[in-house]
């Protein structure tokens, strides 16, 4: 394990002494701790009396970063979302998980952080192990950020390098996941494509495959082999609000337009943060099968994974009337026969006309998704 601390450690969670040396640098810092909570606590309550009493009521039990996900992300942070800003969580498809062994999610991606925390929530609930999770150092805003992602089985990816730089240490990233899942049987979490989906359209970038084959190209062994040996599990992850809904259309509009869109200082951190306080209605999370049979390119396994959260993901009032009032069509009419759906235009009355239709389209585009899987 040492060789691999050397290799891997700058980007890995942290274990052993490392662990216990972060999380003491963690509780020393009550006050960032405090304006922590803030993003998960309703104003008006004191926040840091409630989250620091609970910390030292557990941290003597907190050793490994799989402590910290059990007894803190899932012992506080998410069930206090969930009850600040959710109206229910449901889960399906834990039946094709089995506990005794490693997977690599590959699921949509609409939340910076949420996506992959409520993935791990949803395994927490159904009794299966929990997973490291990769981020972006884009989200590292400071040490004390670097630390609780870390702390938590977070991964850094590395993404502001020379383009030469970037691509050996997407292989050296992509051997880590390979190795924590085949030789450790660590299961491991990753968005199915690097920035979020702001058009509602969930597509994995087949590049994500084949880099992970790269890495390991050289000891002989097969792409199919390979593929079968992570047991990759497309994951479906949908909320029926998205709190980021209309900045990532502005933005997304504004790089059509424009060509590109230069993001402002720490907005990453501001996006997650609304989308941890935000409203998101109900949430779903669906566990696919894992992918077994033979792939021969990235591009094939790229497919399925698409096939499968596609007609996993669970569809709400919200997607499907956006869908029947994009395509001025009654199809869907009974899916949303109680919802407000003047409530729910009002919301983006004020949006310019394309920026309006970019962001019923991500509500839309799921349905028109499902719907061609089942032509």
């Amino acid at each position: 394990m040492k060789d691999r601390d050397v290799k891997y450690g700058d980007i890995t969670p942290f274990f052993g002494e490392d662990f216990e040396k972060a999380f003491a640098r963690f509780l020393s810092q009550t006050d960032k701790i405090a304006s922590f909570a803030n993003s998960f606590v309703p104003e008006g309550e004191d926040g840091k009396k409630i989250l620091i009493n609970y910390i030292n009521s557990v941290k003597d039990k907190v050793h490994s970063y799989t402590d910290f996900q059990s007894l803190l992300t899932m012992g506080i942070f998410s069930p206090a979302v969930l009850r600040n800003t959710s109206d229910g969580f449901t889960t399906s498809g834990a039946e094709n998980i089995d506990p005794d062994k490693a997977y690599l999610y590959v699921s949509t991606h609409r939340d910076i952080v949420l996506d992959c925390t409520l993935m791990d929530y949803a395994l927490f609930l159904n009794k299966k192990p929990m997973c490291q999770m990769a981020f972006g150092d884009n989200l590292i805003a400071n040490p004390f950020i670097g630390d609780l992602l870390r702390l938590n089985g977070g991964i850094i990816v590395k993404r502001n390098l020379p383009m030469r730089e970037k691509y050996l240490e997407t292989i050296r990233l992509s051997e880590y996941f390979v190795d924590t899942i085949i030789e450790d049987n660590y299961s491991i979490w990753v968005a199915q494509k690097s920035g979020r989906s702001k058009d509602g359209i969930d597509d994995t970038h087949p590049a994500i495959i084949k880099m992970l084959y790269l890495s390991k190209k050289g000891t002989g062994i097969s792409f199919n082999e390979l593929i079968n040996r992570l047991r990759i599990v497309p994951t479906a992850i949908s909320y029926q609000y998205n709190p980021n809904d209309i900045n990532m259309s502005r933005e997304e509009v504004k790089t059509i337009r424009e060509g590109h869109y230069d993001k402002r200082k720490y907005e990453d951190t501001i996006s997650m943060m609304k989308g941890i306080r935000g409203y998101k209605g109900k949430i779903h999370v669906s566990f696919g099968k894992p992918l077994e049979g033979d792939f021969e390119r990235p591009e094939d396994v790229a497919r399925e994974i698409d096939r499968q959260i596609h007609l996993n993901y669970k569809l709400w009032d919200t997607n499907y009337f956006a869908y029947d009032y994009l395509e001025s069509s009654s199809r869907f009419k009974d899916e949303y026969k109680d919802f407000d759906t003047e409530r729910f235009l009002s919301l983006f009355a004020h949006l310019h006309d394309d920026v309006r239709t970019f962001v019923l389209n991500s509500y839309a585009n799921p349905v028109r998704e499902a719907l061609k899987e089942k032509e």
